[in-house]
Parts: structure tokens; sequence; C-alpha cells
């Protein structure tokens, strides 16, 4: 039987489902405590970060994006491939000296070369500046044999930061499942699941590969439901109302990668930005 482009009419009754939920539970971000404050606010404009990275928290929102996810200094962190770092030069000195990071790279399996090289480029980064990322551990995620993050019930914070999609290519592992099943195993009870990714507006017209880079809110809440978590609401704070989801080459058409076609009007992609993002929140039940 041919497989369908779009999901099936059972999955989209419980996106739908999903959907009412989350229109019914955005929440506001909660402040930050003055110390979690003044040590993001330190990071952001620390040296160890390079103009070009800066450059992008207009569109990436770091400092509201940690504060939804409730970030303390004192926690235990869980960054799901952190690819060259982006967050990483973040959350390391945040946590330094108070809390614990854990950055679940790619693993030794990593399929292509940019992962290779992101792998190398945080290792270079954090020989550079030992006094930010001298205590981050680095461990492995990769669906089937490497999915130890943390020790398990240790977390009080999980975040992952626009790679769901990834996980429905066989190129990644395949096994979505997996990955939210290692980020419950890692959090203690009531530990925060925090998850920003390129949203998808319309379940009904999803494209179960995730090809283009977008996924719906609703996928990835049934995801992390199957996985145990309880949603605990969502945030506009990654919204971009002028991101219209059709891009020739999907969300790399847009900046940082600005993949426009030979010819194509790269103004145009500038224009808009950098993706619509959905930021969801989900807790690990406090008794299971």
């Amino acid at each position: 039987m041919q497989e369908s482009k779009f999901l099936s009419q059972g999955v989209l009754a419980a996106l739908f489902l999903s959907a009412a939920l989350l229109q019914a539970t955005a929440v506001s971000a909660q402040a930050l405590d003055p110390a979690t404050d003044a040590a993001l606010d330190t990071a952001l404009a620390g040296d160890h970060r390079s103009e070009r990275n800066k450059a992008r928290d207009r569109y990436r929102h770091p400092k509201e994006t940690l504060a939804f996810f409730g970030l303390r200094r004192d926690m235990t962190v869980v960054e799901i491939w952190p690819g060259g770092g982006w967050y990483t030069e973040v959350l390391a000195p945040v946590l330094r000296g108070k809390g614990k990071l854990y950055a679940a790279q790619y693993g030794s399996k990593a399929a292509f070369d940019y992962q290779r090289n992101e792998m190398a480029t945080l290792a270079e980064k954090a020989a550079r500046y030992p006094e930010v990322f001298g205590e981050v551990v680095f461990t492995s995620l990769w669906s089937p044999d490497e999915i130890e993050i943390a020790p398990p019930g240790t977390a009080d914070l999980v975040v992952t930061f626009r790679n769901v999609h990834n996980w429905f290519d066989s190129g990644y592992g395949q096994d979505p499942a997996r990955m939210f099943s290692a980020f419950f195993t890692a959090l203690k009870p009531g530990g925060i699941l925090g998850v920003v990714d390129h949203r998808w507006p319309d379940p009904a017209t999803e494209d179960p590969a995730a090809a283009k880079g977008y996924i719906s809110e609703e996928r990835v809440i049934a995801l992390a439901k199957a996985a145990g978590f309880e949603f605990a609401g969502g945030s506009d704070v990654n919204r971009n109302p002028l991101d219209t989801h059709d891009h020739p080459n999907g969300v790399w058409t847009l900046p940082p990668d600005l993949a426009v076609p030979a010819g194509g009007d790269r103004q145009k992609y500038l224009d808009i930005g950098e993706s619509d993002r959905l930021t969801l929140k989900f807790v690990k039940p406090a008794s299971e």
C-alpha cells in the first residue's frame, strides 16, 4: 500500500486534541531569580561568544527561553545535541560552580560531516575557554546504542533546540520515541523537558518525515506524552509571523544558512529572519 504523504486520520485526531490542549495551556515565562538573571546577562555579553552568535540572540531569545523553562544556577541540566555550542556557551558559565551541565553530543556514530565538524568546533572552544567550559561533562546520544545522557534520575532540566525534526530521518536514527525516553530516564521526578524546534502550523498537512525541518507543536506534545511526560505549556517567545513555512529548501532557506536557490532573492529571506519556532515545556510526573 502506498504511504500517505500526510499523517493518518487517527494520528491527526490525536494531534488536534493536543492542539486544543496547547491553546488552553499557553503560559508566561516565570521570573528568573536574581542570581540566575545576572549570570545570564554576563554569559550573553561574554567575550567567549562570537559577534555572529550574539547577533542571533534577537531571533533565538536565549534569556527569555531559558526563563520559560525555569532555569536556575544550581540545576543539573542536560543539553541535547549541542552541535557547535551556541547554547552551551550560554549555559556553561551560568551553571559553573553552582550546578552541572551535561552536553549530550551526537556521539561516535555521527552520520554527517557537519556533525563531526560541529563536535570539533565545540571541543576547540572548550579547550580555548576552560574558565567557561571546564566543568561541562560530555556524553553521547545516538539511537539505539548511546542513550545514557546523564545518570538516571539526576537531571533537573533537559533542553533540546531544533533537533526533534531530525529524529524522523533514517540518517539520525529514525527513533524519536527512544530519544524522548532517554530524556525521561535522565530527569528527576518533577524535572523539566524544554523543547524548541521549527514550527509547522498545521498538523493536517504535516510531512511525516519532517524533511523541510518543520514539525508541529501537536506532534511534539504527542511524542512527549507517549514517553510519560505531562504537558506544562507553550510560549510564543520564538514565534516569527513573517515565516510562511513554504521555502524552496525548507528552514535552511532562511538565516543563518540562507540556502537560497541560484537566482533567488536573498534579501527576501533576510527580511523574514530566522524560522518560526515552537517552545514547549513538559514535566516528568513527581510520582510514577
